[in-house]
């Protein structure tokens, strides 16, 4: 029996499962880096041991640590989350090499997973359709499109995809690269890709006994850089043959390696509806809480049930119910190429509406920093039909309130109402072809929207400090020339120059004639074309967050002149975010000849490595980075002087 269990994580994942350990009267023992010693997850645990340093490679990824942790504490069972060492088979065996016991599949399944492609082996032996490889030496343009992966890691690391036979080489030795820096492992290979085909995945549940579970389908299907966005069960638009296709593909694969507790078989189903093997994920999966949600399961108590050696409930899992969608929440700048975004978290709450379920691993007051992934917040909407289902999804995100960095939550509302999506029309180019228009700004009466709400900022400053009563009435606003503030609009930049007049009540009203019903330092109240509209307004430093039930804004207040020291010199090239120089382009020195478009500069924030480009062809005059060098935002990294300066440019790279 387990009776204290360290999860071998960071975050959400290890607050989840603490959350079911309090359920189950298991004592808890959470690790923590330097960098996560205030972490929620460190506050939330019965006991916590340090592993010092704050990279991943020095703490997270350090088995021999976690192992010496879980000793420490007095743990008798060791759970790892996903990601970090969650299918690490070496990392499998030593937890049970020091008496403890492993909650996931046998290290044999592991091994036999943790490389894509000794697992499509297995899976064409086992019946399980896959695509067939392509030798990336002999490939011809008949092959083409081609989709290059790392063998032994996800997560869009070492994934390329190659449309041109002459760009093959190149991205291939890119490709073989970066898995090698993110997995150890530089095995890369290639297959067909599908165009506009769909991720669809199965959850699988197996015991000791030999009952395995086909937990339904998941749709993974809107992604980023290769990573999931918004997942939903069970998968829209399958017609039942192949829904039973996949299921019976599942369990073979589970079989196949004699699979115990939770794992995840993925497939990519084409246009024509053709299911293909993609990998089995052995651990518990990110997206998790949609299939708990429609099966009623706890998978993490199943998974502790499993690892004490105990059968699963009955020999076929309950009947699903209902329909539930999850959006993943990160900290991040959509709009400008998923740039992510760190800095102090002030508030994140989301309606607790019957139906939805936060999964977290911050509260307000946290820091989001750069050395870990940059995902918030899972929200989960739980209801009898997919239509209910996004819709109170997206109407929770609306209404939350996230006071911080810039999140994708704007996109998110509008990709769970986009008519495709709405209309179960998805597949992994979603955001290739909808990105522009889900991001963009100026739309049929958001101007107005932002205008209103900066007003609402302007009419709350303007009330003076602290939380007094609301002002009600009919204001005389005669008293006073108007006053003008000014603020900036995120994350797009937009300035507003909001001007007010301040009546012998005190009360301060806009000149644009907006009526004013209530105001105070935290809550405006006003009438505009006849609609009243509540503000809720919350300052931190010189940014205001309002908070609509419309929507949420947030903006900076601008000093009455510009800041002349504020200023870029053209040909600039400024760290876009946080992060870690990991390379430099090779001879990169002052007095370089740069072409435009080329790379620079390599910096590392967040688990992905973004490329800082030259803005346009020139000399090299000045560089300031140097690989291992940390540095912060706006950081001057070199300069390039140009005939025609232009703005710096950044792309990220998956």
């Amino acid at each position: 029996m387990i009776t204290a269990l360290l999860v071998a994580n960071r975050g959400e994942i290890a607050c989840r499962i603490f959350r079911t350990c309090r359920e189950l009267g298991i004592s808890t023992v959470a690790v923590y880096s330097d960098a996560d010693a205030g972490a929620l997850h460190v506050r939330e645990a019965d006991t916590a041991v340090r592993l010092p340093g704050a990279a991943a490679s020095d703490t997270y990824l350090r088995g021999d640590l976690v192992v010496a942790a879980a000793l420490a504490a007095g743990a008798d069972a060791v759970h790892p989350g996903y990601g970090f060492l969650s299918e690490n088979a070496g990392f499998a065996q030593a937890v049970q090499d020091a008496g403890l016991v492993w909650v996931g599949p046998p290290v044999k399944a592991v091994e036999l997973m943790a490389s894509k492609t000794r697992a499509k082996e297995l899976m064409a032996a086992a019946d399980v359709p896959i695509l067939a490889p392509v030798d990336p030496g002999s490939a011809t343009a008949a092959d083409l499109p081609l989709l290059l992966k790392a063998a032994a890691g996800g997560g869009g690391r070492g994934m390329r995809i190659v449309r041109e036979l002459a760009a093959l080489p190149a991205e291939l030795a890119a490709a073989t690269a970066e898995a090698a820096s993110a997995f150890g492992d530089g095995e890369v290979f290639a297959e067909p890709y599908v165009e506009r085909g769909r991720h669809v995945e199965v959850q699988v549940m197996a015991d000791t006994q030999g009952t395995v579970w086909a937990l339904g389908t998941r749709d993974c299907s809107l992604q980023r850089r290769h990573q999931k966005v918004v997942e939903e069960a069970p998968a829209p638009g399958l017609d039942g043959v192949l829904r039973q296709r996949l299921h019976d593909a599942a369990v073979a694969a589970a079989r196949a390696v004699g699979y115990q507790g939770a794992g995840t078989v993925e497939f990519l189903v084409s246009a024509e509806g053709r299911p293909y093997f993609l990998e089995m994920n052995t651990r518990l999966q990110v997206e998790h809480p949609v299939t708990e949600a429609v099966f009623g399961l706890d998978l993490v108590a199943l998974q502790l049930r499993v690892a004490e050696g105990g059968p699963l409930p009955a020999a076929a899992p309950p009947e699903p119910s209902g329909h539930a969608v999850e959006a993943r929440l990160y900290a991040e700048d959509p709009a400008r190429d998923w740039q992510p975004q760190t800095g102090a978290l002030f508030a994140l709450d989301v309606p607790g509406e019957p139906g939805v379920r936060l999964d977290t691993g911050y509260t307000g007051g946290d820091t989001v920093g750069v050395h870990y992934d940059p995902m918030l917040a899972k929200v989960i909407a739980h209801a009898p039909t997919r239509t209910e289902a996004v819709r109170l999804l997206a109407r929770a995100l609306e209404r939350a309130r996230i006071h911080g960095p810039v999140t994708n939550r704007d996109l998110l509302v509008r990709s769970l109402r986009h008519p495709d999506f709405v209309a179960g029309l998805l597949d992994t180019g979603f955001y290739d072809r909808h990105l522009p228009a889900l991001t963009a700004t100026g739309g049929p009466g958001e101007d107005s929207a932002h205008r209103l709400a900066a007003t609402a900022a302007a009419l709350a400053a303007a009330s003076g400090s602290g939380s007094g009563p609301l002002r009600l009435g009919a204001w005389r606003n005669l008293a006073s020339q108007p006053q003008t503030r000014r603020y900036r609009g995120e994350p797009d930049g937009t300035e507003y120059a909001i001007a007010y007049r301040t009546g012998r009540d005190g009360v301060p009203a806009p000149v644009t004639g907006e009526r004013v019903l209530a105001t105070r330092p935290d809550a405006v109240t006003l009438e505009a074309g006849g609609v009243t509209r509540h503000f809720t307004v919350t300052t931190h430093g010189d940014r205001a967050h309002v908070d609509t039930a419309a929507g949420s804004y947030t903006f900076t207040a601008l000093p009455r002149f510009t800041d002349p020291a504020e200023r870029t010199e053209p040909g600039s090239l400024l760290a876009p975010m946080p992060g870690t120089v990991v390379r430099l382009a090779d001879g990169l020195a002052p007095g370089t000849a740069v072409e435009a478009g080329q790379p620079l500069v390599w910096l590392e924030a967040m688990k992905m490595e973004h490329r800082i480009l030259a803005p346009a062809s020139g000399t090299l005059t000045a560089l300031h980075a140097a690989p291992g060098v940390q540095v912060e935002v706006g950081a001057l990294l070199a300069v390039v002087v140009v005939q025609d300066a232009s703005a710096h440019q950044e792309e990220t790279t998956p």
